[in-house]
């Protein structure tokens, strides 16, 4: 604990304490050049009438133009350097990101500093922008069960903090937010102290303090930020129930740890994470035991920080670098008919890793693994960059260094001991996704069993446990279950 105080404690005091700009520079002989631009104000930076602020800030930079070119010149510039610039917001970054070969340096630079410096602010760009936003959330988020259940998860742990929107922010707050808004918190936000700048690839040698000098132009401290407040504790499991049409059922749960990149507990619980659902792996414990075992579903998976898109993803993207995360497990989509025993079962095992521990073999395999997939992860020169940056933010070495170093020394009592202090299976929020609400919700909050059937026999061990599954308590009642449409999620 004293080491998430230690690491959140920091965190809490860059905004603050760091008046000058922050930047990273990785050189290397690759003819590709790439960009990180990174400003500490994402999200959680919203005002809380205006949810969404950030996010439409962001994409009028990335989309918009600059003030002497249109951001139809802008794109015909950048087509023939086979070249783009993309915005990425969260609670606490918002990254600006694009590679460009070395040839194309200069001419790309200029257009990539026109539009964050100076940037072209047009009524019409604006307009395609906020419609833009509005659909991502109508037509994109909320026809996606997997992302709608994570995102309403989070809303729901997070509620009445900086946290508690959705990146996006609301539908209708969107719909108010004006283009003065959005230069309003441009000149508030998009300062020095906030800013982090990488680069990698095989820059000249004098271009990052050239792109550095440019930078200073901008203000240097940030503007109002809201009042930080954490997660208030969860007092028993509640539930959120998202209706909408759908034929399956998808589940997440999970709730607010301390545990962040540079914790001391943080390695350990990474291996605990891991070896119960890594995700999109077969060698999950969740995965053998609900998909394989059981055939429940494509895969079942667990997280120790935010991790957005996985059902698109292979791997998480970087610069989500969060002040606050929380333990979640994902459930992808099951039948409606064995949607309580998933639900059971996922709770059942997460129980058990925390009174067994793990193993001494799963612990040997799952280091094993995040030693070497520590790699992967950093593999291309545009992620490699990405967690540099996010090191920098957290304040701890080389991300693939750290973590190898960590592991190389780590016990299995380390790993046990981190479960123990960080992971528990009750006083959890649940959210899951369903077209019936009213009879999801009257199913969970019975505590009837739900056996499971199979079409064809399974083993003794298997049926066995299946016994104990299906009347493994809930803990929920009518009063813990709210259902609430999903065109009301982000409206």
């Amino acid at each position: 604990m004293k080491g998430a105080v230690k690491s959140l404690a920091l965190l809490l005091a860059a905004g603050s304490a760091l008046a000058q700009m922050r930047a990273l520079g990785m050189p290397g002989k690759s003819p590709l050049v790439t960009f990180r631009i990174i400003f500490t104000a994402g999200s959680a930076a919203d005002p809380m009438d205006q949810p969404g602020l950030a996010y439409l800030t962001a994409m009028m930079l990335a989309n918009g133009g600059t003030k002497d070119l249109t951001y139809r010149q802008v794109s015909d510039a950048l087509y023939p350097m086979a070249a783009s610039v993309d915005a990425q917001v969260d609670k606490e970054m918002s990254t600006f990101r694009g590679t460009t070969h070395i040839d194309n340096l200069r001419a790309y630079y200029k257009l990539l500093r026109g539009m964050l410096l100076d940037p072209g602010w047009r009524a019409e760009d604006f307009t395609r922008v906020k419609e833009d936003a509005i659909d991502a959330i109508r037509v994109g988020l909320r026809a996606n069960d997997e992302e709608l259940g994570k995102e309403a998860l989070y809303a729901n742990i997070y509620d009445g903090t900086p946290y508690g929107h959705y990146q996006l922010g609301t539908v209708s707050s969107l719909e108010k937010i004006s283009l003065d808004d959005c230069k309003l918190f441009y000149r508030n936000q998009y300062s020095q102290n906030h800013l982090i700048l990488g680069l990698s690839g095989g820059y000249p040698a004098n271009f990052l303090e050239a792109v550095k000098k440019d930078f200073r132009t901008l203000p240097a401290g940030g503007g109002f930020r809201p009042r930080e407040k954490p997660p208030s504790l969860i007092e028993g499991n509640r539930l959120v129930v998202v209706e909408k049409d759908t034929r399956s059922v998808a589940i997440s749960m999970g709730f607010p740890i301390t545990c962040l990149r540079g914790s001391a507990d943080y390695p350990a619980l990474l291996v605990a994470s891991s070896y119960l659902g890594q995700h999109r792996m077969s060698g999950g414990v969740l995965y053998d035991q609900m998909r394989e075992q059981r055939g429940l579903n494509y895969g079942d998976y667990s997280y120790i920080e935010y991790f957005p898109n996985g059902m698109y993803l292979m791997e998480p993207s970087p610069n989500l670098a969060r002040r606050y995360q929380i333990f979640q497990i994902w459930i992808r989509p099951v039948e409606p008919a064995n949607a309580k025993f998933a639900l059971r079962l996922g709770l059942y095992e997460l129980n058990k890793l925390i009174q067994d521990g793990i193993p001494e073999d799963g612990f040997e395999q799952t280091r094993d693994f995040l030693s070497k997939y520590v790699n992967f992860l950093t593999r291309t020169q545009s992620a490699a960059l990405g967690y540099g940056l996010d090191s920098l933010y957290y304040f701890i070495p080389n991300y693939s260094t750290y973590l190898r170093t960590a592991l190389a020394k780590m016990t299995v009592q380390q790993v046990n001991t981190a479960i123990r202090r960080h992971l528990r299976s009750d006083r959890l929020v649940i959210a899951a996704v369903a077209q019936d609400g009213e009879a999801l919700k009257r199913e969970l909050a019975s505590g009837d069993p739900s056996p499971m059937h199979y079409n064809a026999p399974k083993p003794a061990a298997i049926t066995e446990e299946d016994k104990i599954v299906e009347k493994w308590p809930l803990n929920l009642n009518a009063d813990s279950i709210v259902v609430a449409p999903a065109k009301a999620i982000f409206q």
